[in-house]
């Protein structure tokens, strides 16, 4: 039998490799196409994640996870009321799902409703103490009401499990600062040093601290 032409065989090997990918296609579970999605949207490549999570709730009409997705594509356009509604339909999918609520409140957030942001993020840390989305999202919206118990709460659990997260337990010092709790702020940052001692940042506000307990205790406080 002769030898193909080199271009005959390339367009055979092409063939059969598109041939592979649309068989690939219409066979890929719901959690590869969530995933190509997820990745796709990573990149920015939104009209393929689309498609990705278009076939994926075709698939499983009752996952919240293609909704998130399309809602997170919505919120990077900036179209806002969509983003909501996606992120609504995936709450009533799994009404246990903390990436829906934590989309719902950076809607909010951006909208400027901290009341109902502040709301969704604490939603979705009683699910999952671990989105660092919403520990930013809550100390974000606390710092724009003025209020910090809550987000201080959060952190300490955050930082039970991961304690040597340096950007957090900076974050939780600072926030000890504005709640005029001195000490425990100087202990935060002095960990902070003990593992980074060029950090700059914490070092600053140690500097701060130190000045303000010293101020007290010249005050008799």
């Amino acid at each position: 039998m002769p030898n193909k032409h080199p271009k005959e065989a390339k367009l055979d090997m092409d063939r059969e490799k598109n041939d592979v990918i649309e068989q690939s296609d219409t066979t890929q579970s719901y959690e590869e196409l969530q995933k190509l999605g997820d990745y796709h949207t990573s990149v920015g490549d939104y009209a393929q994640a689309q498609k990705c999570y278009g076939k994926a709730t075709s698939l499983s009409p009752d996952e919240p996870g293609p909704y998130v997705g399309l809602g997170v594509i919505d919120f990077q356009k900036d179209l806002l009321d969509n983003a909501e509604i996606a992120f609504r339909v995936a709450c009533r999918l799994a009404p246990d799902c903390s990436r829906a609520y934590a989309g719902l409140a950076m809607v909010a957030q951006k909208k400027g409703d901290y009341e109902k942001a502040f709301q969704m993020y604490l939603k979705c840390l009683e699910l999952d103490t671990d989105n660092l989305t919403a520990l930013l999202g809550l100390f974000q919206t606390s710092c724009k009401m003025g209020s910090f118990a809550k987000i201080i709460h959060y952190l300490e659990l955050y930082l039970n499990v991961h304690p040597h997260d340096s950007s957090v337990t900076f974050s939780l010092a600072a926030l000890y600062v504005k709640e005029g709790r001195f000490e425990q702020s100087r202990k935060v940052l002095l960990d902070i040093l003990t593992l980074d001692c060029g950090n700059q940042d914490a070092a600053n506000l140690l500097e701060e601290v130190n000045r303000n307990l010293a101020q007290k205790q010249q005050a008799g406080v």
